[in-house]
């Protein structure tokens, strides 16, 4: 069975256009099938965006497992100076949030990548609602690999159902980076913030 947090191209397209408001902004997205969330903008992104959109700093931001693009756009409208990256392992994933990004007026260099496999750099900040169901070796190495791509002073953010896994998802982030903050609780997700103190 092909997974929205893998290569499934074979998939037949069925593409449809929905909308959001945040932050007195409209936003208009094209889904397709086998991308996550392809009914519309899921509550835990939502969540994260209320969490971290006012703490986003200019400089090289990453959207960590971008989906079809729903951070990088409105992150990238709401701080353009961040300079949005965006990647997926799903490059059907990758081609709609190019396509979003341009319809909603939004630069964003966004790459097929599975996990940092084909990052380069470092970053400001990097964000991501990771994909709980590629389990946790996969999820913690998303983790570790991040703190190896953020500048000092960077942060990184994460959102995590309780019940998915919140709370061992913050005793690692915690062995990590040295810190982890839970900076919003609602509906039963928990946004993590972790801050690179040292080199």
């Amino acid at each position: 069975m092909a997974h929205y947090f893998t290569d499934n191209r074979n998939l037949e397209e069925n593409r449809k256009e929905h909308s959001f408001r945040f932050s007195g902004h409209y936003y208009t997205f094209v889904t397709d099938n086998g991308v996550f969330a392809k009914t519309g903008v899921d509550p835990g992104t939502e969540i994260l965006l209320k969490a971290c959109a006012d703490q986003i700093l200019p400089g090289r931001t990453l959207d960590l497992g971008c989906g079809y693009g729903v951070v990088s756009v409105v992150l990238g409208s709401l701080v353009p100076r961040a300079k949005m990256s965006a990647v997926d392992i799903n490059p059907r994933a990758v081609e709609l949030c190019e396509l979003n990004c341009v319809q909603n007026h939004v630069t964003c260099n966004a790459f097929v990548s599975d996990g940092f496999a084909e990052v380069n750099g470092m970053f400001r900040q990097i964000i991501t609602n990771p994909p709980i169901r590629a389990g946790k070796k996969v999820i913690y190495k998303m983790f570790e690999d991040a703190f190896a791509h953020l500048e000092t002073g960077g942060a990184f953010y994460a959102v995590i159902r309780r019940k998915q896994g919140a709370e061992s998802a913050l005793k690692k982030l915690t062995e990590v980076f040295g810190n982890c903050d839970v900076i919003e609780r609602d509906k039963g997700y928990w946004v993590l913030k972790c801050t690179k103190l040292t080199g």
